[in-house]
This record gives C-alpha cells, sequence and structure tokens, in this order.
C-alpha cells in the first residue's frame, strides 16, 4: 500500500481490489461493453492491479500486463465519475510508472480514444511504426465461455 494522504491510497493487492466496482465501470465503458464478471475476474488474476482508493472505497483503477522485463501493456485505466478530474488518473499512472516491479521494462503500450493528453505526460508517444503492428482476433473466443 502507497499511502498519499490520511484517506487517499493505492494498492496493488488483487485482494484490495473491487472486482464488482471494476466489472461495472468497464462493461459501460467504450472498451468493455461485451466483457462479464467471470472474464474481468480472469484478466485481473492474470495482471498487476492498481487501485486508488479514497476514504477506503476503489475510485479508480488500472492493471498492467507484463513479463517485466521487456513489455508492459497498461490497460482498464479509469475513474470513477464522480471522482474524475480531480488528478487522481494522475496520480495512479505516476505510480504504476514508478511502481519497482516495471522499473526494468523496456516497452510500455497501451490504446485509448480519449485520453492522449494524460498520458503524454508519462511519455507515451503515437505509434512510429504501425505497419508493424499486426493482430488477431479470435471469433471463437466469446463462445468459449
Amino acid at each position: 500500500m502507497h499511502k498519499i494522504t490520511d484517506n487517499i491510497y493505492i494498492s496493488s493487492n488483487f485482494n484490495d481490489m473491487n472486482l464488482e466496482r471494476i466489472h461495472d465501470f468497464i462493461k459501460h465503458s467504450y472498451w468493455g461493453l461485451s466483457r462479464t464478471f467471470e472474464e474481468q475476474k480472469k484478466a485481473s488474476e492474470n495482471t498487476i492491479n492498481f487501485g486508488l482508493f479514497k476514504n477506503n472505497q476503489q475510485i479508480a483503477y488500472a492493471r498492467v500486463m507484463t513479463d517485466k522485463v521487456f513489455f508492459a501493456y497498461l490497460l482498464d485505466v479509469f475513474v470513477v465519475a464522480s471522482e474524475q478530474k480531480n488528478g487522481y488518473a494522475k496520480l495512479l499512472i505516476n505510480h504504476i510508472m514508478t511502481f519497482p516491479e516495471l522499473q526494468a521494462v523496456k516497452k510500455w503500450m497501451l490504446t485509448t480514444k480519449d485520453a492522449h493528453t494524460l498520458y503524454s505526460k508519462f511519455g507515451f508517444t503515437a505509434i512510429k511504426s504501425p505497419e508493424n503492428l499486426m493482430e488477431k482476433l479470435n471469433p471463437q473466443a466469446n463462445k468459449t465461455h
């Protein structure tokens, strides 16, 4: 736990995460509309989780998928609507970028539709060679649950 003030702290302990609140926010986001609770729980279990808490209530979340050396992918970043515009996203991202286990990571990536200004403050830029990136979508993935 990283204490910021008397009533605000950040935790990377999975057991501190409010999975119901996380899923509830993400299932209403542009990126996670189709996620089930079980999918979100499994995804969270398999990544490093970061929750920002105010008065012991989780108000922000992010997770990192990583090998802790070469690559890290930042995803599912959010601040609940009632707490947005208070600098909590910056606090959370700064904590993640300075998290001891992630200091050796050589390349970070993320996808965002609308938060480029936030992430640019932490050194994220547009992909220099997008033509080198590839993806594979699995149409069977949602049918296996």
